[in-house]
């Protein structure tokens, strides 16, 4: 569950006021808007990489607020996927696990479950260089999920892929998310993409945040 009740958020010269939306326990929640409206900026005092200046945060009921972003219980996926130039795929869905201090099996067991499952077995020894847009998205996407949490933010992850891409990773995020009863809160500009994907779908109008 996300919950955000009158959360104002300044980033520069920006700032977004009185935010209030609300999804529920394993739903998947869209967030659209045009380009500069503020919707990354949400997301990201979400994940708490933005400070917030007024308002709260839940997460699966707790108030995450002041939290570090690690101990949110948050996966993010950035719009580029950021991913680490030097590092195999299997390094990067190890990542997380080894930072929190999982054993190394613990570790292994993991990394093996989340390639069977988003099909990056063949490429756990390669390097992001070469990979194609939706590989890449896929090594985030695990990179996100490999601490099994109970929220995933993802920050437009299907707008640099080709139409084929996209369709195939509509429906690996619809069924690894629905599988593992993750909630979700997704961010695009595309009111197509969001109604493919989305239990539940908001839009942010006149710098107000609105269900649709």
């Amino acid at each position: 569950m996300v919950r955000i009740e009158n959360l104002t958020v300044r980033a520069g010269e920006f700032e977004i006021t009185d935010v209030n939306f609300e999804i529920p326990e394993g739903k998947y929640g869209v967030l659209m808007g045009k380009t500069g409206c503020g919707k990354t900026t949400i997301l990201e005092a979400v994940c708490g990489l933005k400070n917030v200046t007024g308002g709260k945060i839940f997460v699966s009921d707790r108030d995450v607020t002041n939290e570090l972003p690690g101990r949110r219980g948050i996966g993010f996926v950035p719009q580029d996927g950021s991913l680490f130039t030097t590092k195999t795929v299997r390094k990067h869905l190890a990542f997380s696990p080894k930072v929190r201090g999982w054993k190394s099996d613990a570790i292994a067991k993991r990394v093996d479950e989340l390639a069977a499952e988003l099909g990056l077995t063949d490429l756990l020894d390669r390097k992001p260089h070469g990979l194609s847009g939706g590989e890449r998205q896929r090594v985030a996407l695990g990179r996100a999920l490999a601490v099994k949490p109970a929220v995933l933010c993802l920050d437009e992850p299907l707008s640099a892929l080709d139409e084929d891409t996209h369709a195939e990773m509509v429906e690996l995020l619809k069924r690894v998310t629905a599988e593992n009863g993750i909630t979700v809160l997704h961010i695009t500009h595309s009111r197509r993409e969001a109604e493919l994907v989305g239990d539940l779908q908001f839009r942010i109008e006149d710098g107000r945040v609105i269900g649709v």
